[in-house]
């Protein structure tokens, strides 16, 4: 039984140690973004943030109005 349990915690450290080997060699197979890339990728994203917020605002704002003027109706 003694046998058995090292077999067991010998087949799960082999198991993690290739897990780790297998995730170090798919890191180095990544194509990391430059900084202009970061950069201009960024910008993108807060334009796109900035016009939903816009839009949403004033869908928010139309039916706000439009709902006051039903309640004092």
């Amino acid at each position: 039984m003694a046998k058995e349990k090292k077999n067991i915690f010998a087949r799960v450290f082999a198991a993690i140690a290739k897990f780790f080997r297998d995730l170090i060699a798919e890191i180095k197979k990544v194509v990391w973004p430059g900084k202009k890339q970061v950069l201009n990728n960024t910008a993108v994203v807060l334009a796109v943030c900035v016009i939903c917020g816009a839009v949403l605002f004033g869908v928010d704002s139309v039916f706000a109005f439009l709902i006051r003027l039903l309640v004092r109706a």
